[in-house]
């Protein structure tokens, strides 16, 4: 038994050091990426030279969703007896959502040169909400990257009995290891690696354990129940709403998101980047096959014939490990350690973006924006090593002391796609929405997805909305029932659009009150209507470099060239600009 451990560290031990090796070849590569043109180093670590190709830029786009979490989780809800392949949304949702991503929001996030995803929050609602908006987009990101190592422990617990906790660790370490040295190139090229693990790792294992003897023909398990209930699955009628609910959160919730728009906004030019959406759609589902296989292989096996036991994985509460399961019990060992050592190692490379993407926000929009516009080049670079290092550390500790961080991941990515998505249609393309608006949309957003309660962190509900009902679940190891209430209702989705008609009503009304006198100018205390040449208003100016978006409505400054971004805007007269050319295009594109 021992020597079987040894091998499968050994196998992981490989993958690590390769991903390791070519996040480090891809830092020492592209360490004076930029230079040449101009370009900061703190942006070359947010977003390349802005040069991404079409290569590596279709398997990092891809990567944005296809992680550790994508292909065990579709495995999952396959397997589970009662959801099954019509459950596992994440595919097409995830799919859609890089469509609609490339179709609608790719081309004016990239052509308009920005860094990040919340530059035009804080270039039209000024950067105290870009503020409070940094708050949901760092939870999801800090919470999936836990999510990950979070699984990543539980997938090396069925390898190899070492120190989870240990495994874990070392893991992190390796992921922000060549974080930091390399940012966006290191995580780019890396995702390359990842990819080709995953899809080498699973397709090497799917035959080997679809001949193994346990193991049903899952063309009839599919609609036949063998072992357990179909693998096909069904949606029943009173879930319909929920399962259309749940959709549209993957759908549209995935576009939200710093990891998507940093490979948006590395891309060459805005076109190439509505390209890589499309080519990681496909990819999302091309990656996902082998994990739905597996997922069926799991519902079409004989467990009491493996060296797994008579009691399968859902009735140990191991469902969501199905998939190494799977490649440990019914594929000769060779190959499973193969397929396990590259999903493993492609578990741990797929943190390394979210890490990178909190740090990018906090360094630039919370940092620099808000707090130090006077900052070099090189105190952001060391503000962004620095936040690399702090939240790489405090994902990892959430991901070995917090058993509820699956709890966490769902109810933060809830409230990005509740709060963060109709605030970005507003910003890109409603006219005449403003700071009031967007504080009522968030504050809406908030109240009414908190409100509905989520079972996952034991969190009850303070709105019950419409068919609400109270179930039993039962632990299956401790034999425990607990009560939970399960909404029937698409609450998520009509939050979502309630914060987006919140917004644009709010906003309206605030127009309307000032600028016809029902309200004093004095009271327009978030400068957001009235107040056009503001203090707050003159800070986002610093958004514009190097001349890339023309601010034609704020009040004309005078130029004075600088090699540097332009430190604070206390006075019009003290704008710095580059007299570079637009990176895309000579014509200059207006927010509104």
């Amino acid at each position: 038994m021992t020597g079987i451990h040894v091998e499968g560290l050994a196998a992981i031990a490989l993958f690590y050091v390769l991903i390791l090796a070519v996040g480090i070849w891809a830092a020492w590569k592209n360490k004076h990426a930029g230079e040449a043109e101009g370009t900061d180093r703190s942006e070359t670590i947010m977003v390349g030279g802005r040069d991404i190709g079409l290569f590596v830029g279709g398997f990092t786009m891809t990567a944005t969703w296809v992680g550790g979490g994508y292909i065990n989780g579709t495995a999952e809800y396959v397997y589970l007896p009662g959801y099954g392949l019509a459950w596992a949304q994440a595919p097409f949702g995830y799919a859609l959502s890089l469509v609609i991503g490339g179709l609608f929001f790719a081309k004016p996030m990239r052509s308009r040169g920005y860094v990040t995803m919340l530059d035009p929050f804080q270039q039209k609602y000024g950067k105290r909400m870009g503020g409070l908006l940094f708050i949901p987009a760092l939870m999801g990101e800090i919470f999936w990257s836990a999510a990950i190592l979070s699984a990543l422990g539980a997938t090396l617990s069925v390898i190899i009995d070492i120190n989870i906790k240990m495994s874990v660790v070392i893991s992190a370490c390796i992921a922000i290891f060549y974080t930091l040295v390399g940012g966006l190139y290191s995580v780019a090229y890396t995702d390359v690696v990842q990819l080709f693990c995953i899809f080498l790792g699973l397709w090497v294992s799917v035959p080997f354990a679809l001949n193994n003897p346990a193991v049903s023909d899952i063309k009839i398990s599919a609609v036949k129940e063998i072992y357990q209930a179909p693998w096909k699955g069904n949606i029943k009628r009173e879930d319909a709403w929920v399962w259309i609910d749940n959709f549209c959160l993957l759908m549209l919730g995935g576009i939200p998101w710093q990891v998507y728009f940093q490979r948006v906004l590395s891309a060459s030019s805005a076109t190439y980047a509505q390209v890589l959406s499309f080519i990681a759609a496909a990819g999302c589902l091309v990656m996902a096959v082998p994990s739905v296989m597996i997922g069926a292989i799991g519902a079409s096996t004989d467990w009491n014939q493996t060296a797994y036991g008579p009691v399968p994985p859902k009735e140990r509460d191991q469902a969501d490990m199905i998939l190494p399961i799977v490649l440990q019990y019914l594929c000769p060992p060779f190959v499973s350690f193969f397929g396990l050592g590259a999903v493993s190692a492609a578990v741990m490379s797929s943190a390394d973006s979210s890490i990178l993407s909190a740090s990018s926000m906090f360094a630039r929009n919370i940092y620099q924006l808000a707090f130090r516009q006077s900052a070099s080049d090189t105190e952001i670079v060391w503000v962004m090593r620095v936040t690399i290092f702090v939240f790489g550390g405090l994902a990892t500790a959430m991901a070995l002391l917090t058993g509820t961080v699956y709890g966490l991941w769902y109810l933060s990515s809830d409230l990005v796609y509740v709060i963060i998505f109709p605030q970005l249609i507003s910003v890109l393309f409603v006219k005449g929405t403003n700071t009031y608006g967007s504080v009522a949309a968030y504050v809406f957003g908030l109240i009414l997805r908190i409100g509905g309660g989520e079972p996952y962190l034991s969190l009850p509900p303070f709105i019950y909305y419409p068919g609400w009902q109270i179930e039993d679940r039962i632990h299956h190891l401790t034999g425990e029932v607990e009560h939970i209430v399960v909404q029937k209702f698409p609450f998520k989705t009509v939050s979502m659009l309630a914060s987006f008609l919140g917004n644009v009503a709010f906003s309206y009304l605030a127009k309307y009150l000032f600028e016809s006198g029902k309200l004093l100018p004095k009271y327009d205390f978030l400068d957001a209507v009235l107040a056009q040449h503001s203090i707050e208003n003159m800070d986002k100016t610093t958004l514009v470099n190097r001349n890339t978006i023309a601010l034609s409505e704020m009040a004309a400054v005078k130029p004075r060239l600088s090699v540097q971004l332009a430190a604070t805007f206390t006075r019009r007269d003290t704008l710095a600009e580059e007299d570079s050319s637009p990176e895309d295009s000579p014509n200059h594109e207006t927010l509104d």
